[in-house]
């Protein structure tokens, strides 16, 4: 029988990516939410259902008629569990693609229920977080031992996403957050710290900032080790001095209004929009593990670029949609991906999907005195 997929926000930037993906590589009926269809459904064995999140009984009701449900109605800042704790209730397995510390970590509080009812959740899929979490993965896996975990993102204009990855974007400047630094959770000052990361052609020396990511709060619990940095930039480099400004600048209680979130999030997508022309949508991403190799200090580097950042945020959520409806991966809990999505899985279905991940392993250089 053909396995039913429900995607929650799938009219947006990235659930649109998930649809489009888990079309092309799964035998499933896709079923995409909205309040209202914004566009005709063309693809086969995709439907389009109207339903309004904050209807809990029609959201109860959706998710007992499908096998696996993608959560791609963000921001999740703005979320609870519901969704969650229903498809535990019913048996039903889930993936969505939170970035929210807050929402991940409430989530994560599920997972004995979710051991309970035989019921596989993973938590932010997508790009980063979720395919930058299966590169340390498999980075440590190449190493004896792990000391420093270094992930870098850069990513052009809009990356190809839509507004509500600007409203993510400034909501994440209003607080400091912590940091796995040294051992121990430390407070960082979001947008700070810049540092000149080489990336990969097109890309080449970009500028990066201290950025609160999920990742740098799951991958610091997952494995072990001293320090877990996590840093953002954006292309062209006007964008990051704007955002630095934003950051540093401005009265934090005028951050902190919802309307202002509002206003900076719609002037930013509209500025975006004329210089994606020239910048493109792509992404860079970058992960630097220090650490030891045959008794010997190494340094682990992976790097992967692509032209559509939405793409492969779709990518990355569905090629493990793929993998949980094809039976090969059935991990009941709730889990970040670097704790549930196995190596040899992570690297097939990429490369399925035509994205390589380069990676080299090399002695360490000796500290300069």
């Amino acid at each position: 029988m053909t396995q039913k997929v429900l995607i929650l926000g799938g009219q947006g930037r990235i659930g649109a990516s998930v649809a489009a993906d888990v079309l092309a590589h799964c035998d499933a009926q896709v079923t995409i939410t909205g309040r209202q269809q914004r566009a005709e459904i063309s693809a086969p064995h995709q439907q389009f259902c109207a339903l309004d999140l904050d209807d809990r009984p029609a959201v109860e009701q959706a998710i007992a008629a499908h096998d696996l449900v993608i959560h791609c109605a963000g921001p999740f800042s703005h979320r609870d569990r519901h969704v969650l704790e229903t498809c535990i209730a019913r048996g039903v397995n889930y993936l969505d693609v939170a970035d929210n510390p807050r929402y991940v970590r409430e989530a994560l509080a599920l997972r004995t229920a979710a051991q309970e009812n035989g019921v596989t959740a993973i938590v932010s899929t997508g790009v980063f977080p979720g395919i930058s979490n299966s590169m340390v993965r498999q980075g440590i896996e190449r190493l004896e031992r792990a000391d420093e975990i270094h992930l870098s993102y850069v990513v052009a204009g809009s990356g190809g996403a839509g507004v509500t990855v600007m409203r993510t974007t400034f909501l994440e400047l209003q607080h400091p957050f912590p940091a796995w630094l040294q051992g121990e959770w430390r407070s960082v000052t979001p947008y700070s710290q810049r540092s000149r990361i080489p990336f990969p052609a097109p890309y080449g020396p970009c500028g990066v900032y201290w950025f609160n990511t999920v990742e740098a709060m799951t991958l610091a619990e997952s494995f072990s080790v001293q320090t877990v940095t996590t840093k953002f930039g954006s292309v062209p480099d006007f964008y990051n001095h704007l955002t630095w400004l934003m950051a540093h600048a401005v009265p934090k209680t005028w951050l902190r209004k919802p309307a202002t979130v509002e206003f900076l999030a719609q002037v930013s997508y509209a500025m975006t929009t004329v210089s994606d022309r020239f910048s493109g949508v792509g992404i860079a991403m970058r992960a630097d593990i220090e650490g030891e190799h045959w008794g010997q200090p190494s340094r682990y580097t992976a790097t992967v670029v692509h032209p559509d950042t939405a793409a492969i945020a779709g990518i990355g959520t569905g090629s493990i949609a793929q993998s949980i409806l094809a039976g090969r991966l059935c991990c009941p809990g709730v889990w970040p991906v670097e704790q549930a999505v196995p190596t040899v899985v992570f690297e097939e279905t990429l490369a399925e999907r035509g994205v390589a991940i380069q990676a080299e392993l090399v002695p360490s250089p000796a500290p300069t005195r």
